[in-house]
């Protein structure tokens, strides 16, 4: 038995021969189902391995290091039992120079165990960098691997550990030359995409430049090859997304890319598996295809949303790509949450197009799945349905009719009440999209659905900008004067309120300057000018902003007092009397020497 097993492993007095031979057996044990790694974690196998490292016996240590490795590597161990001890670390980090062995199984340990920066930074404060590198260039290929590894994970998202990779030498070689060695085509595919992913990590995490030759001539053709149709369906997918990670940011390399072996083409290949049923004579190929076909949509859709994230002509390649917008249309609708939310992406990343907003996702009623995708998802889907949605809600695209008539604003209301930011920004810029221009009814249902209290939330949200959004929601509602004096009637005094509000709070001069431009607004209206006249506290902090020492504030304040005074309009000789009787006159001959043209002109 296992208890039984670890019994004789843990007896000191057993001998050696006896003590390796079982650790060999529990290895081989532990190379079973998931169900035999639980029943030996139950039995608290990993400290008597961790305790059997201090034997000094090197035999010994690598059959413990081996069912060590073999019991980590499993999706079913916790990565933190590898860091309950700091000593356990450092030890291991000195077994590293005992034999290829050692480095091997310690390294694969690493790699596997490295899940987010916490991990990182306690492998890399125990000298990870310094003690791994020389391992690059052992003779054993798999300790090169196993080291190339957990550079790759050790580099990701991480500043500081990349920032000393590109400065460790190896031999008199720097690593980044090392790896570009290792990238070449005569390697195995698996040293050439790993270190490709080393490479990759560094560049993202600001160590290496985005034009360096390493990236643009190395690191970007070989993830490129790695989507080819010669290339393993695993491979494909770990090409495709380290590509999509490593342009995701730089518009330059998105170009290089789209132009590299008609990579947009190629990439329609990865919604083709499963292969047609009649063509698949082999069982085994079938399951691995249908296993790996979710991962290749992902992958494709992730990369398709690299490559369009900021140049229009690749994004109209890869509309063009057969089907495509099909194959997104349907990608947001699958089973599986990481396939939605890969499709999500591209579609989000497609509709910055302000021409493909009013064709494709025309043609094809993208914001139909959209709006079903917006019901009941998970955060993380939602954050990037929604920004889509915002763009689908601009006031040149097509869909913005439907999408109103299909229950938007209430879900995007709903939004705007959310615990998370990115929501909240979300739904009161769609909102603001959505107010642009828009007829009074549309502006009637937004501020019913939002209601005076949740506009006072959203007003003294701590996040300027929820704050920015939710002004220029306003702005946007109160435009046209019919528009102004309607909504004025009805919801003037808290509007009113509001603003004051802002003016007197603590802003920057941004959330000022729009406050001020409501203000204007409201005095271009016809009856919702007197909400201002009879406003003296609102007159007063007026008049204080035209004397700002801020030439923004200044300017936003006269175009208030200028919409105020206008002489065709009723009553326009009383407001001109009261303003002058407040002063604004001589605030008026102040600015006019002003040596701000603008104010001056004003």
């Amino acid at each position: 038995s296992v208890s039984r097993l670890l019994y004789l492993l843990q007896q000191e007095t057993s001998s050696t021969e006896l003590r390796t031979e079982c650790a060999v057996v529990l290895g081989s044990l532990a190379m079973g189902t998931e169900n035999n790694v639980k029943s030996l974690l139950d039995c608290h196998i990993i400290p008597a391995l961790l305790q059997g490292l201090l034997s000094p016996d090197l035999k010994f240590i690598e059959a413990c290091l081996r069912c060590l490795r073999t019991i980590f590597i499993s999706p079913v161990t916790p990565e933190d039992l590898l860091y309950t001890d700091a000593t356990v670390i450092s030890h291991l980090m000195a077994l590293l120079s005992r034999s290829r062995y050692t480095q091997e199984y310690i390294c694969q340990i690493f790699s596997h165990c490295c899940k987010g920066p916490d991990h990182q930074t306690i492998l890399f404060n125990h000298g990870a960098v310094q003690n791994i590198a020389h391992l690059l260039v052992s003779t054993s290929y798999k300790v090169q691997m196993q080291a190339l590894k957990c550079f790759s994970v050790l580099a990701f998202e991480n500043p500081q550990a990349s920032m000393t990779l590109v400065n460790v030498s190896v031999d008199g070689e720097l690593l980044p030359q090392i790896f570009v060695k290792m990238l070449q085509r005569d390697k195995p595919i698996e040293m050439q995409l790993t270190s490709a992913k080393c490479l990759t990590s560094m560049c993202r995490a600001g160590a290496i430049r985005t034009d360096d030759s390493c990236i643009v001539l190395k690191t970007l053709p070989c993830l490129v090859r790695m989507c080819s149709k010669e290339r393993l369906l695993e491979e494909r997918v770990e090409g495709a997304e380290t590509l999509a990670y490593l342009i995701e940011t730089d518009v330059e390399l998105q170009r290089i890319a789209s132009i590299t072996d008609h990579l947009i083409v190629m990439l329609a290949d990865y919604f083709k598996y499963p292969s047609s049923v009649s063509a698949i004579t082999d069982i085994k190929r079938l399951d691995h295809d249908l296993k790996h076909a979710h991962e290749l949509r992902q992958a494709a859709f992730k990369l398709y949303a690299s490559l369009g994230a900021n140049d229009e002509d690749i994004r109209k390649k890869i509309i063009e790509t057969e089907n495509m917008m099909d194959r997104i249309v349907n990608g947001l609708s699958e089973s599986s949450i990481k396939v939605r939310l890969a499709a999500v992406r591209c579609l989000h990343s497609l509709s910055r197009s302000v021409q493909q907003l009013r064709t494709s996702f025309q043609d094809h009623a993208v914001w139909k799945p959209l709006m079903k995708v917006l019901q009941n998802a998970p955060n993380e889907i939602l954050v990037v349905a929604s920004s889509t949605l915002c763009n689908l809600l601009l006031e040149f695209s097509p869909s913005k009719e439907p999408i109103l008539e299909s229950g938007a604003i209430e879900l995007l209301c709903s939004l705007t009440q959310s615990e998370n930011l990115a929501l909240r920004v979300n739904g009161i810029w769609a909102l603001m999209n959505m107010a642009f221009q828009a007829e009074q009814k549309i502006k009637s249902d937004i501020l019913r659905g939002l209601s005076t209290e949740q506009l006072f939330q959203l007003l003294s949200d701590s996040d300027v900008n929820v704050l920015m959004k939710t002004l220029g929601l306003l702005r946007n509602l109160l435009s046209t004067r019919p528009h102004i004096d309607h909504i004025m009637s009805t919801h003037g005094k808290q509007i009113m309120q509001a603003v004051t509000l802002i003016l007197e709070g603590e802003h920057n001069i941004e959330v000022k300057e729009q406050t001020l431009c409501i203000l204007a607004n409201i005095a271009d209206g016809t009856t919702a000018k007197e909400l201002i006249m009879t406003n003296d506290d609102i007159l007063q902090k007026i008049k204080y902003y035209m004397s700002h020492s801020n030439a923004k504030l200044q300017l936003a304040a006269m175009f208030c007092i200028s919409n105020l005074i206008w002489n065709e309009e009723e009553g326009s000789q009383e407001r001109q009397d009261k303003l002058r009787d407040m002063g604004i006159v001589d605030i008026l001959h102040k600015l006019s020497q002003s040596s701000d043209p603008n104010l001056c002109d004003k």
